[in-house]
């Protein structure tokens, strides 16, 4: 069987143009998959032993989810395989995933963002690393970048007089978003007191590109700062930034193009988070509210 996962690795890395970090988890929930099925053939996996690798991984006290991304791994693997007719049939259709349950993201109000942001307050225009902090959150609510988009950007992406920036999105691709004029001042403070000259924006204390897990610690301190308990990361940033977009007005196709989702069905679960909006206008609105 590794023949034919290394195989499919390479369609996803070459043809579909995956991001590491995908191909990554792709390999060792296929890895799993062979480790179960030991030195059994490809061609006498069938639908009921597929059921038995469901099985055991519902022993395993796995989640719903983490079970689905699973099952979605050998789905995508056998589709390949029959495909590229290394199997005649495909032995995964007749498997349903399990229900997924519905997770609203966490995201913080208008108010307790702008408390975020003032947690990391630098006192004078020499203190490079809390005048980067405060950049990278401000960039973050800004843009509603994702943290691997933020860590890879670099001066020659950031257009500083019309507030655009070029960031690499999922699947390697290129999109254009707009940038505040806070944030775009708040990089220009930090670039302007950081004593090394690089190509990077975002630096670590020795001078390389800071990594997802740098930012990480930096956002999960202001949180503590702030006295924000509830949905401590990064992308609560950017959860944040869609939904004061939508109950400000913003139409859902935009909100789509901002976030850089392939489907609009990715961006609607948004909505769910904007009923308090639609309660608090009715409610004024109505004459019988």
């Amino acid at each position: 069987m590794d023949k034919y996962i290394e195989k499919f690795i390479r369609y996803l890395e070459i043809e579909k143009n995956y991001s590491p970090h995908t191909v990554l988890n792709y390999r060792m929930d296929l890895r799993g998959f062979k480790k179960f099925c030991g030195e059994i053939e490809l061609e006498k996996i069938d639908y009921l032993y597929l059921r038995k690798y469901l099985a055991v991984l519902k022993e395993k006290n796995l989640g719903n989810r983490s079970i689905g991304r699973k099952l979605s791994a050998l789905r995508s693997f056998f589709r390949f395989l029959t495909r590229e007719n290394y199997l005649k049939g495909n032995p995964i259709l007749m498997l349903s995933s399990p229900k997924l349950e519905k997770h609203l993201p966490a995201f913080m109000t208008e108010a307790e963002t702008a408390n975020l942001i003032e947690a990391a307050f630098a006192k004078d225009d020499k203190d490079e690393r809390m005048l980067r902090d405060r950049a990278i959150l401000e960039t973050f609510y800004s843009s509603g970048l994702r943290i691997s988009e933020l860590v890879a950007m670099d001066l020659s992406g950031v257009d500083f007089i019309s507030g655009i920036i070029k960031v690499m999105g999922k699947g390697k691709k290129e999109r254009v978003v707009p940038i505040g004029d806070t944030a775009i001042k708040a990089i220009r403070r930090y670039l302007d007191a950081r004593k090394k000259e690089s190509e990077v924006i975002f630096l670590n204390k020795n001078g390389k590109r800071i990594t997802t897990r740098g930012v990480r610690g930096i956002v999960e301190k202001y949180f503590k700062k702030a006295e924000i308990s509830h949905g401590v990361s990064p992308h609560t940033l950017r959860h944040s930034f869609a939904t004061h977009l939508l109950n400000r007005g913003a139409d859902l196709r935009t909100v789509q193009e901002l976030l850089g989702h392939a489907n609009l069905s990715t961006t609607q679960i948004y909505t769910h988070l904007t009923t308090e909006k639609l309660k608090s206008v009715y409610d004024k609105a109505h004459p019988h509210a």
